[in-house]
């Protein structure tokens, strides 16, 4: 026979806490991931901003007027100085980053630079009057529910679907998308 003052747990108390523990877990994660899908979108959107300032940094002193038409010229330095983006932003033509996939290009409509930038891949071929960059997520509803698009201007623009195209010097975005700031 058992004695009263035993120590330890019952079955039934071991299922309750069990039972309490699996109703927590389900109020819990549902926002976890809507906690996550955030920082995605704002890490999205800050990558964006990074890549202007940088765009209009290389624009003003090293491209002679002419924008980088893709990411690894502005990770590039010039001649004894510092890259442009961190080479988390740089390291491919397209970047996977915080769940999203960050691509850069010149404009439909620009035009290619006649002479050579300050920095060893900025060669005139690769530098142009316009550009556009966008970030996609990529997996949607998991890593992100927007997609994002900027271009010379500095609008970002969002989209709950991918609508976001390589027009870039008109007064807004192609597609249907709508200004974030």
């Amino acid at each position: 026979m058992r004695d009263r003052h035993s120590a330890g747990f019952t079955l039934i108390e071991l299922l309750i806490v069990v039972a309490i523990i699996g109703i927590i877990a389900a109020i819990a994660i549902p926002g976890l991931l809507r906690a996550r899908i955030a920082s995605n979108e704002s890490s999205a959107i800050a990558s964006l901003r990074v890549i202007h300032n940088a765009q209009q940094t290389y624009h003003s002193a090293c491209g002679n007027g002419f924008y980088a038409s893709t990411l690894p010229i502005l990770g590039d330095a010039p001649l004894g100085g510092t890259p442009f983006v961190s080479p988390d932003l740089s390291a491919a033509a397209s970047v996977d980053k915080s769940g999203y996939r960050f691509t850069m290009a010149e404009g439909d409509e620009a035009t290619s630079a006649v002479s050579d930038g300050c920095n060893p891949t900025g060669v005139a071929g690769a530098l142009f009057s316009s550009y556009y960059a966008t970030n996609n997520p990529l997996a949607v509803n998991v890593t992100g529910r927007r997609w994002f698009w900027t271009n010379t201007l500095g609008t970002i623009y969002t989209s709950d679907t991918d609508v976001f195209g390589g027009v870039t010097q008109g007064v807004g975005p192609p597609g249907a998308g709508a200004p974030i700031q």
